[in-house]
Parts: C-alpha cells; sequence; structure tokens
C-alpha cells in the first residue's frame, strides 16, 4: 500500500503471491528449499530456472548466471524440458504453462515431457480456477493461440478446461461445412490470431478497431482475447442441439443453449464480469449478422436496432462473424472480408449509430406519460424506444414531432 500497489496472494500454501501496481504485475514466490541451486531446481522448466545475483549485476553492471539445470543448453537447442518430472505433479498448472511457453517462445517439449504433461492433464482439475484462467487468457493473448490449443489438446489438456470438447470432435455439420464442430472452431481462433495483426487491411475502419480490440474489460482480460473465446465457444452447443430432420441436420437453439454453455464457463473460470458478459453476448447473438445476409439488403432500420441492441459489442460481434464464416471452409478471414458487403455495410454505419445513440432523446417519460395519460411502466418504455428509434433514423426531430409520431403509430399509443 505504501507505493500505491496491491498485493494479491495467489497461492498461500506455495508461498506465491502478486503485486499490482498499474500496469506492472511482479509475481514473487518463497524458496522452495534451502539453496538458490535448491530452489531453481524445483522451478517449472529449465529455461525458467535461472538467475543472477542481483547484488553483483548492479555494482558491476554484469553477473554470472546460475544454471543448475542446464537450461542454457536448453535454450539453445530450443528445448523445453522441466529440471524433473516431479514438478509437473507437484504442479499440475505448469502442463498448461509448458504449452504456452512452448508456442510463445517458439520451442519444442521434449517426448519425454510431452508424455509426462499428457500423464499429469487430469490433474489441472484440482488447480485453483484462478490460476487455471490466468495461464488460459494468457494463451488465448499468444499470436498463435490457435497453434497452442491444438497442442494442449493433443496432450488432453483443453479437455480438463472445456470438457465439451469430446462432443464437438467428431460432430459433423452439413454443407457448407468442411470440418466438425471442433475443428471449426479451433480454425475460428486460427482465423482470429490471423485478423489481429492484421486490421489494418479491413480499411478505414483497421486503426480503430485495433484501439477497440486493446480495450480492458477487467483484470488485463482484452476485448481481442474475449474474441478469441468466443470464436473457440460459439458452437459449443451444437452437438447438444444436433437433430436430423428430413435427412437434414439441424442444430436449433444451439445460439441460445451456447450463451448458457459460455457462461457456466466463465463462472467456472472466475471471468471478470465484465469479460464474461461480453463473452455470453458474442455466443448468443453469434447467428445474427447471417440472418441480417439472409434477409437481403440491410435496411437503415436493422442497422440501428443491430448497433441498439449490441451496443459497445457490436463490432467484435462483426469480427466473430468474419472468422466464423472463414473458418466454414477454410478460408483466409481476409479473403473472405473482400466479399463480406453486409459486414462492410455494417462497419460503415458505426460512426452514425454511435452519435445516433450519444444524441440527447427528444422525449422523456413525462412527456409519455402527460400525453396519453399513462401511468410508469413498460407502456411507457415501449414508446420511449419507438420514439428514439424514430429519431435516430432521422424521422422526427423536434419534440413534437416525436410525440406526434408516437400519436401515429398503427394501434394508437
Amino acid at each position: 500500500a505504501r507505493v500505491g500497489a496491491a498485493f494479491v496472494p495467489l497461492d498461500p500454501e506455495r508461498g506465491t503471491a502478486r503485486v499490482v501496481a498499474g500496469p506492472l504485475r511482479l509475481d514473487l514466490s518463497d524458496f522452495r528449499a534451502p539453496t538458490l541451486e535448491g530452489d531453481l531446481a524445483a522451478r517449472d522448466y529449465t529455461v525458467d530456472a535461472l538467475a543472477v545475483p542481483l547484488h553483483d549485476l548492479l555494482r558491476d553492471g554484469r553477473a554470472r548466471v546460475v544454471d543448475p539445470t542446464g537450461g542454457l543448453d536448453d535454450l539453445a537447442a530450443r528445448r523445453l524440458r522441466p529440471p524433473d518430472r516431479r514438478v509437473l505433479a507437484d504442479d499440475p498448472l505448469r502442463a498448461l504453462r509448458g504449452v504456452r511457453l512452448e508456442a510463445a517462445l517458439g520451442l519444442r517439449l521434449t517426448r519425454a515431457t510431452a508424455a509426462a504433461i499428457r500423464a499429469v492433464a487430469p490433474a489441472l482439475g484440482g488447480v485453483s480456477a484462478e490460476r487455471v484462467r490466468d495461464e488460459l487468457l494468457l494463451l488465448l493473448g499468444l499470436p498463435a493461440a490457435a497453434r497452442a490449443l491444438r497442442r494442449a489438446d493433443a496432450l488432453a489438456l483443453l479437455a480438463v478446461v472445456l470438457p465439451e470438447v469430446e462432443a464437438m470432435r467428431g460432430c459433423a455439420q452439413p454443407a457448407p461445412h468442411r470440418f466438425d464442430v471442433l475443428e471449426h472452431s479451433l480454425r475460428a481462433v486460427a482465423g482470429a490470431d490471423r485478423l489481429l495483426p492484421r486490421l489494418a487491411s479491413l480499411r478505414p475502419w483497421g486503426g480503430e478497431l485495433g484501439a477497440h480490440l486493446a480495450r480492458d474489460l477487467g483484470g488485463g482480460v482484452t476485448r481481442g482475447t474475449v474474441l478469441k473465446l468466443a470464436a473457440l465457444l460459439h458452437d459449443v452447443a451444437k452437438p447438444e442441439t444436433r437433430r436430423e430432420i428430413g435427412g437434414r441436420v439441424r442444430f436449433f437453439a444451439h445460439d441460445v443453449v451456447g450463451a448458457t454453455r459460455a457462461r457456466a464457463f466463465a463462472s467456472r473460470w472466475r471471468l471478470p464480469a465484465r469479460a464474461a458478459a461480453v463473452l455470453e453476448r458474442l455466443v448468443r447473438q453469434h447467428l445474427r449478422p447471417m440472418h441480417l445476409a439472409a434477409s437481403g439488403r440491410l435496411t437503415r432500420r436493422a442497422r440501428h436496432r443491430f448497433y441498439r441492441d449490441l451496443g459497445e459489442d457490436a463490432r467484435d460481434l462483426l469480427l466473430l462473424a468474419l472468422v466464423d464464416a472463414a473458418a466454414v471452409t477454410g478460408a483466409s478471414p481476409l479473403a473472405t472480408w473482400r466479399r463480406a458487403a453486409l459486414l462492410h455495410d455494417l462497419l460503415g454505419g458505426f460512426a452514425e449509430e454511435h452519435a445516433a445513440a450519444a444524441a440527447p432523446p427528444l422525449v422523456r417519460g413525462e412527456d409519455v406519460m402527460a400525453r396519453f395519460g399513462l401511468p410508469p411502466g413498460p407502456a411507457v418504455g415501449r414508446l420511449l424506444g419507438r420514439a428514439r428509434e424514430a429519431q435516430a433514423l432521422g424521422l422526427v426531430r423536434t419534440r413534437e414531432e416525436a410525440l406526434a409520431y408516437l400519436d401515429s403509430l398503427p394501434g394508437g399509443p
């Protein structure tokens, strides 16, 4: 508190904690052995089991590297292994961390290490939800998150984090889909991996989209990370909703059921409340752009209602729709973007809809109640919504015009 930082205990039994001061996060831990060399030998991976004496470094500007487990040699060989197989059993979270480090650092798990991770995978379910969440979110934040998720799946870790993957695997989808539900979902994540560094290609909105996806939804979780999580989970309920009717495969209400599954996932792994809400909304609404496209020409009213209902999450949903559509056949998201006229039209309307939403309302509840003799209640809210929509569409420009518009509604106010 003296330095304006928050102290967060992570695992009191292991003596680990985190100090958070603005964007700075510093993890601290007790020694796990009487000596520095013994403590390093108990670390997760040899490349992390390196230390330098700070006294020498600060005094001389250089210091010898303490390397009791061969971490420097492993770095040179691009090899990832634990100092001892027992360290994975001691803390199964290290198995998931190994997958992340492999993808993040361009290393390769040794064959023996991969086998050891697979063996301890079931024990990951016994690790605290907060620790698993933090590791999973770091993994999703990688530029190659999909590749890391595939590796986690191959090592039996993904099914611990998301048990639904087993039902998603092998769940066939009708044409034009080329892949089962799990493969499609992983390809959607891969599409997000490819798209996020190339948002500038989505002219002229790339810069705005990049800033939008970098926004924090709580606990350091960005919109970009939640987008990838939504790409993984958007079809999570397809296996349980799959039906064959008249020779046709259908997935009735998989968006509704999927939102429930996404909410349960967020609760299980203690996602920040705002991130959880965005995730649930994206899964629930992920079919909406497709439905708009199927309806034909995008009307001004339909565009307004899209932004009215989705608010700040509208652009996230459009990007989810883009990677979802690309993953149907395995196409590039940027190639899909070039022929996605509806997404162009919807994104192009953001500024206008944002300005309309920010404009002061022409009428208020007391105006409606006085004009129509209504008591407070849902009827007043519905009329205010109709007036607000008419204002956004440019049908009314004054208070009296708005009230007259409500007078003219079919069936009366």
